[in-house]
Parts: C-alpha cells; sequence; structure tokens
C-alpha cells in the first residue's frame, strides 16, 4: 500500500509537467505512457471508492502535495480529463502527440466500435451544447404559479453542479473542502450568474412532477426501476438535503453575498425557495425586516422612501411586492410572514394609523 501512496503522490507533478514547456519534447511513447498513468490513477479511484479508510489514506497523500488547486481523492477518477485537458490547452504539445492524444481521447483503449460517450468527447459535447443554448432566442414565458421556469443554459449549469455535488458527497469529500471547491467555481462565474445557477441547483432539488422536461420524464422511468434519482445516484430527500447544504452554506454565510442574491433574482423565485428551505425563508425575512427599517415615512411625498436614495436596497414598493409574494407561498411561508409582520408591529407600539411604522402599512396594503 505504501508503494501505491507513493505513485500517487506523484500525480501533481504530472500534471504540473503536462502544463509545462517540457511537454515539447513529448514523443508518441512518452504521451501514451503518461495517459496510461493517468488511467492507472483512474482505476485506483473505482477500486478504493468503496473503501473509506484506503479512500481517506490516498486522499490525505494528495493533499500533503499542496498542489495548487488543491486536488483531493475524486480527482483520481478523472484524472484522464484533467491531464487531457491540460494538455490540449499546452501550445508547446507537438502537432503529432496533440493529434495523438484527441484520438486517445476520443477513443480510449477498450471502448469498442460503438463506446458511451466519455472523457473529454462528453466535455466537447456539453460545450457545444452550452453554446448552442447561448443563442440569442425569445424568452420562455412565466408561469402564473409558484414554480418557477428556468433559462435552458442556467438549468443545464445547475444540473451539472448538482451532478458534481452528488460525486462529491457519493465519494464522502469533507464538507470543509466542499464548501472550498464550491466557492472556487461559483466565483468563476460572474454575478449575477453565480446566483442564477445557484437559485436554479435549488429550485431543481424541490421541483414538483410537473416542471420536469419532456425528455427527463423517459428518463426517469428507466432510471426508476433500479431505484435512482435521473442523475444515477440513489433518490432520497435526504440525499437532496446534503446536496442543497452546500448551497445554502455558501449562500447564506456572508450578509453582502445574500444581501445581492435577493436583489438579482425576481421575489417570485425567492418566495418558492423560502417555501422550501427554512434556512433561506429565515434570513430573508432578516434581510427584509432590516431594509424595511431604514425607511422613513416623507409627509410631503404621502409615502416610505428610502434614507439614502443610492442604497443597494428594496424600496417601499418593492419590499411590498416581496412580503405579497411571500404571503402568496405556501400555507407555512404566509403563516410566519404575517406572525413577522404582526410582531414587527407591536414593536412599533401596535397603531393602525398610516404614515407611524412602516409594518403597520404594509400590513395594511397586503391586506392583513
Amino acid at each position: 500500500m505504501e508503494a501505491v501512496l507513493g505513485q500517487v503522490e506523484q500525480l501533481p507533478a504530472l500534471l504540473a509537467v503536462s502544463r509545462s514547456a517540457l511537454v515539447r519534447d513529448w514523443d508518441s511513447l512518452t504521451l501514451d505512457r503518461a495517459l496510461e498513468w493517468a488511467r492507472y490513477f483512474q482505476h485506483l479511484h473505482d477500486r478504493f471508492r468503496a473503501r473509506p479508510q484506503l479512500r481517506e489514506a490516498l486522499g490525505r497523500r494528495l493533499r500533503r502535495s499542496q498542489p495548487y488547486p488543491p486536488l483531493g481523492f475524486p480527482a483520481l477518477g478523472r484524472c484522464p480529463q484533467l491531464l487531457g485537458l491540460a494538455l490540449l490547452e499546452n501550445r508547446a504539445l507537438p502537432p503529432a502527440a496533440c493529434r495523438r492524444l484527441l484520438r486517445s481521447l476520443l477513443r480510449p483503449p477498450g471502448t469498442g466500435s460503438g463506446p458511451q460517450p466519455r472523457g473529454l468527447e462528453l466535455l466537447a459535447r456539453r460545450k457545444a451544447a452550452a453554446c448552442l443554448l447561448a443563442l440569442p432566442r425569445r424568452p420562455p414565458p412565466q408561469p402564473a404559479g409558484p414554480e418557477v421556469r428556468l433559462q435552458p443554459e442556467v438549468r443545464a449549469e445547475a444540473e451539472l453542479l448538482l451532478s458534481r455535488l452528488r460525486e462529491e458527497r457519493q465519494e464522502g469529500g469533507e464538507t470543509a473542502g466542499q464548501r472550498r471547491w464550491l466557492g472556487r467555481v461559483l466565483e468563476q462565474l460572474p454575478q449575477p450568474r453565480s446566483f442564477e445557477v445557484v437559485a436554479a441547483a435549488l429550485a431543481l432539488l424541490k421541483r414538483g412532477p410537473g416542471t420536469e422536461r419532456a425528455g427527463d420524464a423517459d428518463r426517469d422511468r428507466d432510471t426508476d426501476r433500479a431505484g435512482s434519482s435521473p442523475d444515477g445516484y440513489p433518490a432520497s430527500a435526504a440525499g437532496d438535503g446534503c446536496t442543497a447544504g452546500p448551497l445554502l452554506s455558501w449562500l447564506l454565510g456572508d450578509q453582502e453575498r445574500f444581501s445581492a442574491f435577493c436583489l438579482c433574482l425576481p421575489c417570485s423565485h425567492l418566495a418558492f425557495l423560502a417555501g422550501h428551505y427554512s434556512q433561506l425563508s429565515r434570513s430573508y425575512l432578516d434581510l427584509l425586516t432590516c431594509w424595511g427599517s431604514r425607511l422613513h415615512y416623507d409627509p410631503l411625498q404621502g409615502r416610505w422612501v428610502k434614507s439614502c436614495p443610492e442604497e443597494a436596497e428594496a424600496s417601499w414598493e418593492e419590499l411590498k411586492e416581496r412580503f405579497s409574494c411571500l404571503c402568496q407561498g405556501s400555507p407555512l411561508l404566509k403563516e410566519q410572514t404575517q406572525a413577522a409582520l404582526k410582531l414587527l408591529r407591536t414593536r412599533d407600539g401596535d397603531f393602525n394609523v398610516c404614515g407611524l411604522s412602516v409594518w403597520t402599512d404594509l400590513l395594511m396594503e397586503i391586506g392583513y
């Protein structure tokens, strides 16, 4: 086992060399040897993924080498893809070696004449699909109900993110490491795209039976016979809760980030998420309370206005719409929202006169 650990410790070095100018001297034999090592590391991943102690030992050995970005046990399973992408992005790789690399990656050894899409072939298809989805088109109509219809490209990115999170959970990845990985991935997306992808992922975890795509229905029937979800993992509410945990931790772990998240999303979408995630609903109500407390009544205009017009916070009209959406949500969410507003009104003196308490006026505006 010590020999295997020593071999695994060489993975960061292999990836580092594949990104360096040293590959300009690689011939076909050297390239084949590097790809064989990558497939060997993938074999180790498949062999030890169901053995927690050995899996943890391999992960510790990888982390001890302190590469950047840091690697963990799941990287062994993706080693051919990591090595292939590094080499394809390296302009120092000779043309002959590059052609041989493409043939090796698109037709791995032993796949026969009709392989299933794997490796870079699958990545290339996903990239092509993402480019097609990004073409200009008419935006889809929004449903009238509380359910959220997602843009195709945002939904595709959210499904890939959920698939990776489920894979990390299956591999027994550490919670702290998972959060760091998730943070790095989401920080690579521009805002508000990262917020849209997180919101879409959380919505997909709680989607109702009527929101599946037409193509999903047939796939779901096939996978249900095996007792798995469409992503190939065991379907369970507990599993989805574990998948949502890192997303919520990233979102709620920074007040400015959560505030920006709430400002960029439609209030109907936020109400849908608040109705399914108690952590998010509590934080959302606290944020709305903070925004409302910063409004003051202008007797000349006869309405509530921001203390500072330049502040990136909700106006009176936006605040009213957000509370109205929450009151149109699930019975529990409606009850929580009304209780919060009534408590705030009581703290302000429990007056039923307009202009004295923003909470009194909100309750009167939304009809309670």
